[in-house]
């Protein structure tokens, strides 16, 4: 017979094994049975470590009893299959220029594609996990976005969440995972892609949710664009706007700050901009008295 092997992991004895589950106690606590809604994209989508350490984060979360919601994206998918079929990926202001054809190819990558391998992915780690798209039970409403006068096609902004359904699903236990498509206003029956940040945070707010995550690929918001030792860890909301004015907050920052402030502004009492990029922050962010990336309250 094989000589058993030690497969206690060396780098921790059991006292600091102990101090971790101990730090973890109070913030277990604190949020079971709350809502939590993440948006997931960026490096941690793409990277299939990553994608499994987000995964085992969530189905974790959903098993001790804290209602998770995912909101994803899926920009760099959407790019590949536009490639593969020989279209050019067009943005304006920031916003992928959406005609018919490329909104078929959004659906299909979002609903089709990433939201069914995020839902399998789930499964397999053991959780209970249902897909959805904005427009199943007219969860995302949205309207043709008209800015500046420049048509972006068949991008929309939200204009109504109706969360019945995800409500529901979280009653049962179970992990929704949203991809941002929506159905039109009204007598409008067009399909729209939606920003997933904006999209999550708007999610966010219509759920009461105590949290609203990014999982985005920088640490959090830094003092010091080249230094990620600079890392501001928390700011209130009344001093985004200085942020702003001074430059500390710019560029591709700007819009998930702006998420943010629509999550907070609509009730929910904490946001975070995280680094997807690092194995289980999620998870460091719940449960550690350190946390991770930046919080905005």
């Amino acid at each position: 017979m094989a000589e058993e092997k030690n497969i206690v992991d060396p780098r921790l004895d059991n006292e600091s094994w102990s101090s971790v589950l101990i730090e973890a106690l109070p913030y277990i606590k604190q949020w079971v049975g709350k809502t939590v809604v993440v948006k997931y994209g960026g490096n941690a989508m793409l990277n299939e470590e990553l994608k499994s350490a987000v995964m085992k984060d969530i189905v974790l979360l959903s098993t001790i009893g804290i209602n998770v919601v995912l909101v994803h994206g899926g920009g760099p998918e959407i790019n590949k299959m536009l490639e593969r079929v020989g279209k050019e990926s067009k943005f304006i202001n920031g916003l992928r220029y959406t005609d018919g054809e490329t909104m078929e190819i959004v659906e299909m990558v979002l609903t089709g594609k990433l939201n069914k391998d995020i839902v399998r992915i789930l499964i397999e780690e053991g959780g209970k996990a249902v897909g959805l798209s904005g427009v199943d039970s007219g969860l995302l409403r949205a309207q043709k976005i008209d800015k500046d006068g420049v048509d972006l096609g068949y991008v929309g902004e939200v204009t109504e969440v109706r969360p019945e359904i995800v409500t529901s699903l979280l009653a049962e236990r179970f992990i929704p995972v949203i991809s941002t498509v929506a159905l039109g206003s009204g007598d409008d029956q067009n399909f729209y892609n939606i920003n997933a940040d904006t999209a999550a945070a708007k999610i966010a707010v219509a759920l009461k949710a105590e949290k609203f995550v990014q999982l985005t690929n920088v640490p959090g918001i830094l003092k010091d664009m080249n230094d990620p030792k600079s890392l501001i860890a928390r700011i209130p909301l009344p001093e985004i706007s200085g942020y702003m004015q001074d430059g500390t907050i710019a560029g591709g920052m700007i819009p998930k700050v702006e998420c943010c402030m629509t999550a907070l502004k609509g009730g929910v009492p904490r946001a975070h901009i995280i680094d997807g990029r690092v194995p289980h922050s999620l998870l460091i962010e719940m449960f550690s008295e350190r946390g991770i990336g930046t919080m905005i309250y």
